[in-house]
């Protein structure tokens, strides 16, 4: 038999409730409406491009014979579902491959999930730009704030993963604030979302990134929208999962500090501190690519031309990405690309067959990887250095220490839109491509979110290209 409330609301599960019942009427101060439309951009074009992936492919033909209510539109699938069906074919192709956002503090990718989970409500809902906006803004804020309040220790050490937990309190927060759930409701909410916490960090033994688009985006998008609707259509729950016996604290942090949940919340926007990607590669090699291309210029060169090619990484992510066999988080193949290619693509960066290619191996032949604990603890982190020795002796060497598209070095809205009409032009069209980016744009100008359906249209099905 259920028991009564045994103590009073905790001053975070009243605070945050508060916050994220009020934000479907809260304005956001302009900076954060302009940041938050570049990761919604960069979340659309991770999916349209994930559609032609095995994660995203394997999520729309799992939800597509289900059917059911028409209510959001499944990119990958060309149909509308019900809305949490919708959210996790979405999430599946939006972390299909290394193209999405993430939050270094908050130890996530938080777009992934709740870009998809807020889209599917909006269009639920009939929801306008503005309320998606403010409906996102949330997401990333609760996203990054319960990772950080659980105190997790370093990614190796940890025992579960906050790539799976915050994205789907982030992915319930944005749903909340569509379905205009009020204090009560969302802390029932919230309970739900704690209920359905789960991952267990060894994602990155997944030789496909299959499983790992599900437990980044697909689990945690899906959880988040289904613990909303769930309130909405009136299921009740426990008043306070942040507090009492047995509460989220208690089962998963490990140095925890419910403190950080309310720690100026609504002045300091956890989306200002998020991260869009210039390169669709893991994000250990982003820096590595800044720095060859900051040699470079952008300029090829053979195998030929450079006699070694030293890598520096930080120690505690260099397994992540040292010799894999998908070809977008294998630093080696790619620092060949760049140095071959003097960029890297996103067709470049997936082609499976080019990882055999001569002049790519004869060009990894040359290279040496070195963990640094150094670069383990720098500030900003993430910093590579590189260091090429040229065929007639000379050397030129840099380090990156801010890595392009993040915080300390932000990419400018020119930059997110020549990405993603890179990704989506080929699928979408150049016409649909371009009327999608001044669609985002004018997000918060009264236009209502379905009426992004026709440019979603993807001009052939989508045909697996796997990692592997």
């Amino acid at each position: 038999m259920a028991g009564k409330q045994a103590a009073p609301l905790s001053a975070e599960i009243t605070g945050l409730a508060a916050h994220i019942a009020g934000a479907a009427t809260r304005p956001l101060p302009a900076r954060v409406v302009a940041k938050t439309k570049l990761h919604l951009l960069d979340s659309l074009a991770a999916i349209v491009s994930g559609t032609q992936l095995a994660a995203g492919v394997k999520g729309a033909r799992f939800v597509a014979p289900s059917g059911g209510a028409e209510e959001a539109l499944a990119i990958g699938a060309r149909m509308l579902l019900p809305a949490a069906q919708a959210a996790f074919a979405n999430a599946m192709a939006a972390h299909a491959d290394e193209t999405d956002d993430s939050h270094l503090a908050g130890r996530c990718h938080p777009g992934c999930a709740i870009v998809p989970a807020g889209l599917s409500i909006a269009e639920q809902v009939d929801a306008d730009g503005e309320s998606l906006l403010r409906a996102i803004a949330v997401g990333y804020e609760v996203a990054a704030r319960i990772n950080i309040a659980m105190g997790f220790s370093s990614p190796a050490k940890a025992k579960h993963s906050t790539h799976s937990i915050g994205p789907a309190f982030g992915a319930a927060a944005a749903a909340a604030v569509l379905l205009r759930l009020g204090e009560q409701q969302v802390r029932h909410m919230l309970s739900y979302s704690a209920q359905q916490a789960s991952g267990i960090p060894f994602w990155n033994r997944d030789p496909y990134h299959v499983e790992k688009a599900f437990d980044f985006a697909g689990m945690p998008a899906r959880n988040g929208t289904l613990a909303a609707l769930m309130v909405a259509s009136g299921f009740t729950g426990v008043e306070d999962p942040f507090s009492g016996t047995h509460n989220l604290f208690a089962a998963f942090a490990e140095r925890p500090n419910p403190a950080v949940l309310l720690a100026g919340l609504g002045e300091v926007f956890e989306i200002e501190r998020a991260s869009i990607k210039k390169w669709c590669v893991g994000s250990p090699i982003q820096a590595v690519l800044d720095a060859i291309v900051a040699i470079t210029d952008g300029a090829r060169h053979a195998p030929g031309d450079i006699a070694a090619i030293t890598i520096t990484m930080p120690d505690d992510r260099i397994h992540i990405v040292d010799d894999r066999t998908m070809p977008d988080v294998c630093v080696q193949h790619l620092a060949a690309l760049a140095l071959l290619d003097g960029t890297v693509g996103f067709a470049a960066g997936h082609d499976l067959p080019r990882m055999r290619d001569p002049a790519v191996l004869a060009m990894r032949a040359k290279m040496t990887l070195v963990p640094s604990a150094e670069l383990t603890i720098a500030t900003p982190a993430r910093q590579a250095i590189v260091a090429l020795t040229f065929a007639d002796g000379s050397t030129r060497q840099h380090h990156a220490r801010a890595v392009r598209g993040t915080p300390e070095n932000p990419m400018t809205l020119q930059e997110v839109e020549a990405k993603a009409f890179e990704l989506i032009a080929p699928l979408l069209g150049e016409d649909h491509a371009g009327a999608l980016l001044g669609a985002v744009r004018d997000m918060d100008a009264g236009m209502r979110v379905r009426s992004l359906r026709p440019l979603l249209h993807l001009i052939e099905p989508p045909k697996e290209h796997d990692h592997g």
